[in-house]
């Protein structure tokens, strides 16, 4: 083998050590409990989702970004998308149907909280902070998918101090549209509601497919193996699930450069 081909594999093993997903990986069992106990619905962190919504709503209501900021650092909501995107790799689908549920449950108390502080607010007039979240496009896109490969390797790595959790909870942003949400129904502002709905559904999904990408690298140990048929389904239906998701943002970064 002549030197300057060693060399090159030599910079080639190091450009893939670099990049390398499971140079540092932490155990299948240590990803599994950090994800799925990120993931529980307890009344500790419905207490503490309650807490954020009201400290988000009243930043978003005085167009306060610290405050806001801070309201996005303690929020819960992330980890039940993460836990789902580890019930959906590892084909637990009895365990992604529960986080699912209490994904649901999350948004539905999220919401109402939002709506019952701007119902009690008495400024009703929408600040840019709201405004701000009614009008996604493909921009949210990329930061939510790339938000949510850079949050789950930060749960996968040996290292347990994750320190890139929060920047991506402040990037993602799940707090602020739902806090929009709920002020739309509190003041009937129902054209702000299908933008800031959308904005949340961009930021979700994204988040969910980056670490269905991850846990799938990783190869996450699977409860039972999938024929190719049904792997095939399973693959369709995340294609079509993330055209649909994506197509109206798309339209949107279109419109503004028209």
């Amino acid at each position: 083998m002549s030197i300057e081909k060693y060399r090159n594999e030599t910079i080639k093993e190091k450009i893939k050590k670099a990049f390398s997903l499971k140079e540092d990986v932490a155990s299948n069992e240590e990803i599994r409990t950090r994800l799925l106990d990120g993931g529980r619905v307890t009344g500790t962190n419905m207490c503490v989702l309650v807490c954020a919504m009201v400290i988000a709503s009243v930043g978003l209501n005085m167009s306060s970004i610290p405050v806001i900021i801070g309201a996005m650092l303690i929020s819960p909501i992330m980890g039940s998308i993460l836990a789902a995107a580890y019930g959906s790799v590892s084909a637990d689908y009895p365990l992604f149907r529960n986080h699912m549920i209490g994904f649901g449950l999350q948004i539905a108390i999220s919401v109402t909280a939002a709506a019952i502080y701007f119902l009690l607010s008495p400024v009703k007039e929408p600040t840019a902070e709201l405004m701000a979240r009614t009008s996604p496009t493909f921009f949210d896109v990329l930061i939510a998918f790339f938000g949510g490969l850079a949050g789950i390797i930060g749960q996968t790595r040996d290292d347990k101090a994750n320190t890139v959790i929060p920047g991506v909870a402040i990037a993602t942003a799940l707090m602020p549209p739902l806090c929009t949400c709920g002020y739309s129904i509190a003041t009937g502002r129902w054209d702000m509601l299908l933008g800031a709905g959308y904005l949340f559904i961009i930021n979700a999904y994204f988040i969910f497919l980056a670490a269905s990408v991850i846990l799938s690298v990783l190869k996450i140990p699977k409860t039972h193996e999938l024929t190719e048929k049904e792997w095939r389904r399973h693959r369709l239906r995340m294609v079509r699930n993330t055209i649909i998701i994506a197509i109206p943002s798309i339209v949107a970064v279109y419109s503004m450069i028209q």
